[in-house]
């Protein structure tokens, strides 16, 4: 461990962090260019083939940008996406980019370092950055935004050069030192750990835009919200966001496991996909779409009394003809992903005729962070972290994302010696209690439990 790293788990202030120099490299997940046709040939997908953790070497800082010390991240379906170079390499992102010159030519390099989540101590601010310093504790938001545009000024997700960082760009999370721009940068909870911190702010970010936020579905007290995947990283947030806005949330899950899950969050209603005989994807025959579609639509009006206001996608092709049509009418479906599939299959009339919208939701700009991250730092809304994977073993933590054995989010330590670090509001931690704050821990097998062969996907 070199002099920086001591000083930063030593808690040092931030002009003693200033004073240690740089390591020239540091330790990585990350993926090698060389390495994009390995899945060729019908080979199996698996990313603990692809994914690599070695050292890379420390990049350079731009104006606008900030060094942070990683003590812990987390990961997402992007990081398992990269790894397995579909639906198409993201190394085109990284070469992309780099056609803009300038600073942007540093991201192409023959190696990614990925992840999209992270939580950790500022150690380097660029010479533009003003509002952060060296010594901040702080968690990074995904979105990775060029405020020169102008329709980043109406919303940061709206540019056409806004990114997915650790995803479109280099220099992600899951690794002990990360780049990122101030503009992603918010305060980490002081009552939370560094893995529970770097557990919540993509997908909870995400969860909030998508249902509270004014470009998203924007729930209403009362609002029946169907979350498809709810005992997922992103479903798990989304039940909280729906209980706490006085709405009811309805969860589909796929084992009796993972409905415990949903009932220690509170979800009114629980949902197994066995009960709606939803199997693998129904959507090329519309038969068995419609069947499903009124099975569950029976069991929601059964458990609550109408058919639900907003739909929750994010499986995508599996499930997309059934939210079209589950949702009632002039009811709305929002989605931001296709864990599933991309192309997606429905009857239009159930859409058009029943007047109903579909809304396509991405990440969430800065402000909706800022908000989302205020309800986390208040101890309204509990990280869905179930289990915590060293740096080492982070192929292993993706291989069970990629095969659907996680429940909520799978933390990674990253320079972060053990979990429990990083609370420095131990007050408020204690009235929320550690019971409450960490309701899924330990449901998705730690380190050294094995993966098994994949499973059905996207469908938590």
């Amino acid at each position: 461990m070199g002099s920086l790293a001591e000083a930063l788990l030593d808690g040092a202030p931030g002009d003693v962090i200033e004073r240690h120099a740089l390591p020239d490299d540091y330790v990585a997940a990350h993926l090698r260019a060389e390495d994009e046709d390995i899945f060729d040939g019908g080979t199996a997908k698996d990313v603990r083939k692809s994914l690599r953790v070695g050292r890379v070497p420390m990049p350079e800082l731009a104006p606008d940008e900030v060094l942070v010390a990683v003590m812990a991240s987390a990961v997402n379906y992007n990081s398992v996406w990269s790894a397995m170079f579909e639906p198409v390499s993201t190394f085109r992102f990284l070469r992309h980019f780099a056609k803009q010159g300038g600073w942007a030519a540093r991201h192409d390099l023959p190696y990614q370092v990925v992840g999209s989540d992270g939580a950790g101590v500022i150690v380097r601010v660029g010479s533009g950055v003003r509002r952060w310093q060296p010594g901040d504790h702080v968690v990074m938001s995904p979105s990775y935004v060029d405020d020169q545009e102008p329709a980043t000024h109406a919303d940061g997700m709206l540019g056409e050069e806004q990114r997915v960082w650790g995803f479109e760009t280099n220099f992600g999370g899951l690794a002990e030192y990360s780049v990122v721009r101030a503009s992603q940068l918010v305060p980490k909870p002081a009552h939370l750990t560094w893995e529970e911190a770097a557990s919540n702010t993509l997908c909870a970010g995400t969860a909030y835009r998508m249902l509270v936020g004014d470009r998203g579905a924007r729930m209403k007290q009362g609002d029946v919200v169907l979350i498809w995947g709810a005992a997922g990283g992103l479903g798990a947030y989304a039940v909280q966001f729906v209980k706490n806005g006085g709405g009811i949330p309805v969860g589909v899950v796929s084992s009796d496991e993972k409905a415990e899950v949903l009932r220690r969050l509170g979800c009114d209603v629980v949902v197994n996909r066995a009960e709606i005989g939803l199997t693998g994807d129904p959507s090329e025959d519309p038969d068995r779409v419609l069947e499903i579609g009124r099975r569950l639509g029976g069991i929601i009006r059964q458990r609550v009394g109408r058919d639900p206001d907003i739909v929750f996608e994010h499986v995508g092709r599996a499930t997309f003809g059934i939210s079209t049509f589950v949702v009632r009418r002039g009811g709305t479906v929002v989605t931001c992903g296709s864990s599933t599939g991309y192309q997606h299959v429905f009857d239009n009339r159930y859409l058009w005729m029943r007047l109903k919208r579909v809304i396509g939701s991405h990440a969430a700009n800065l402000q909706e962070a800022w908000e989302c991250n205020r309800l986390i730092g208040a101890g309204a809304v509990m990280p869905t972290m179930s289990a915590v994977y060293p740096l080492a073993d982070v192929a292993e933590a993706c291989r069970l994302v990629q095969n659907n054995r996680h429940t909520g989010k799978v933390a990674v330590l990253c320079m972060a010696p053990e979990p429990g670090l990083g609370v420095t509001d131990t007050a408020l931690r204690a009235e929320i209690g550690e019971e409450r704050l960490n309701p899924l821990r330990g449901l998705t097998p730690g380190p050294g439990a094995g993966a098994r062969s994949p499973g059905k996907t996207g469908l938590a």
